[in-house]
């Protein structure tokens, strides 16, 4: 079975997760935060908190994304993907700006990975 639509979607979070490591290197630079340290100014935390959050969701999104595409439907098991990548670049540049607005573009993206499982569980059940 080929899934090239959540194949491309994998690819998209792969760059969206690279360009926020790029955030952290660069804030690492401008805040003057040599590694392995990850004390800083406060600016520096949240770009690295985001980063950190995003691994956890990984773990989850990820085989969500890929049971949902091969039991249920490739199409639309990468639409939802393409949901949880803008919801986690919303979040990203909220949390950079004000931690405190970062609630929406969380919640869009637990909103999509539940989806997905149910997607999932759906597809293995039929």
């Amino acid at each position: 079975m080929q899934l090239p639509w959540t194949s491309w979607t994998t690819l998209a979070t792969l760059l969206m997760y690279f360009w926020i490591i790029f955030n952290v290197g660069k804030a690492r630079g401008k805040y003057k935060v040599s590694a392995p340290s990850v004390e800083g100014p406060p600016e520096f935390l949240r770009t690295l908190r985001v980063q950190i959050n995003t691994v956890e969701q990984l773990i989850f999104f990820l085989p969500a994304l890929w049971l949902c595409a091969y039991w249920f439907n490739d199409k639309i098991a990468a639409l939802v993907g393409v949901i949880w990548i803008v919801a986690r670049v919303i979040y990203s540049l909220s949390y950079y700006r004000d931690p405190s607005k970062r609630a929406a573009g969380f919640a869009i993206a637990t909103v999509a990975s539940v989806v997905l499982v149910v997607g999932a569980a759906y597809g293995l059940l039929r």
